[in-house]
């Protein structure tokens, strides 16, 4: 088989290739990108991070001509890199995941340990301000939506949540007596707690009912299924089938497991409440480059606003820094960044200065300068 050939497999990689890696041997090119799978799920990478660091790879192994990355140095690794800035024009960023990618095959699955690699450098990524709707768009965007995206976009705006924490949602998660939301997994694999909106109580309540009546319906038909965490199906293997494992908003379509023959439910697929998002935020006139995360931005801006520390906000969020949680603090409508322009003092008006109105013709102010002609007055021709 080709060096191309290998390069495009997928499947599971053979065990002796992942004891050559720990051994620190290197492996064939044949298994290469099998190696890069198996090192990312032994250090619990997520899926999302092991497609883009393969998808790295890949391209560049293919940018170098197929060339196995033993074979290739700095100069290669900087040219690489070089040639996405200039010819790609991609952002700080992805380039930045790109050199990440780069370094974990070089340092976990090549196993070369090479000086060069802690004096690469990474792209400098520009200071970007959050989009942040006022409160008057966050009801009018929501106003347009209708059934499930709608009380999904309430909790992505009422409880602060990712757009993945929230289709993510299972029925054990929320706590009605509590009032608060328990977020399993997040970002950085990290759990924590945020509120439950009083206004989405009710309505959560009745979709619950739907979707219990659903699963009623899938367990009596043979399905009722949902994925686990790990290994947590091997541990229980009735757990699966609970109704506090399911999901909050499942999908519409069951799909049957290939390893374990299971008729399961996935959850709502993201690309659902994207495409809601982005037509509502369109019938509602709104010019601004709003999305879902748009309402995670709004959520801790307007508590802020409220007066609610920084602190609180920062666990809510689950940052991990709070200097992340500080960058709302330079959208707020008041505070020490809320500078009052000098322009819109003169609309006061005074005893000596007229009231300025700009889109008012009437307002201008005439100047009576003197002409000046090169030409002398008429009647005075000597």
């Amino acid at each position: 088989m080709s060096y191309a050939a290998h390069i495009e497999a997928s499947g599971p990689a053979e065990g002796a290739c992942l004891a050559r890696e720990h051994a620190g041997e290197v492996p064939r090119a044949a298994k290469l990108i099998d190696v890069v799978r198996d090192a990312l799920r032994a250090r619990h990478y997520s899926r999302r991070t092991e497609k883009a660091y393969i998808g790295w790879i890949r391209r560049y192994i293919l940018f170098h001509g197929k060339r196995h990355p033993r074979e290739l140095g700095a100069a290669e690794v900087t040219r690489f890199l070089t040639a996405l800035a200039v010819d790609a024009k991609v952002s700080g960023s992805t380039q930045n995941q790109a050199l990440a990618a780069l370094l974990f095959l070089y340092r976990e699955v090549v196993r070369v340990e090479l000086p060069w690699l802690d004096e690469l450098v990474r792209a400098r990524r520009p200071r970007r301000l959050p989009v942040v709707l006022s409160r008057d768009e966050v009801c009018a965007v929501i106003a347009q939506l209708a059934g499930t995206p709608k009380l999904m976009a309430c909790l992505l705006y009422g409880a602060g949540l990712r757009l993945l924490e929230c289709a993510r949602l299972r029925v054990k998660d929320i706590d009605f007596e509590a009032s608060h939301i328990v977020v399993r997994a997040g970002k950085g694999d990290k759990d924590r707690i945020t509120v439950l909106p009083r206004i989405v109580r009710e309505p959560l309540r009745r979709h619950l009912e739907r979707v219990r009546r659903l699963h009623e319906r899938d367990v009596a038909s043979g399905a009722g299924w949902v994925e686990l965490p790990g290994s947590l199906g091997r541990k229980y293997p009735n757990a699966a089938r609970e109704w506090a494992w399911q999901w909050v908003f499942p999908a519409t379509r069951l799909y049957r497991d290939h390893e374990t023959g299971q008729h399961r439910r996935h959850h709502l697929h993201e690309t659902v409440l994207q495409r809601a998002v982005r037509n509502a935020v369109r019938a509602a006139g709104i010019t601004k480059p709003a999305g879902c995360h748009t309402f995670r931005h709004s959520f801790a801006t307007h508590l802020l606003e409220n007066g609610y520390d920084i602190r609180t906000v920062q666990e809510l969020l689950g940052h991990r820094d709070v200097t992340t949680t500080m960058i709302y603090t330079h959208v707020l409508n008041r505070g020490p960044g809320a500078v009052r322009s000098p322009a819109d003092l003169l609309a006061k008006g005074s005893a000596n200065q007229p009231w300025i109105a700009i889109d008012d013709v009437r307002s201008r102010p005439r100047y009576t300068a003197a002409r000046r002609s090169l030409m002398p007055p008429r009647g005075n021709t000597p």
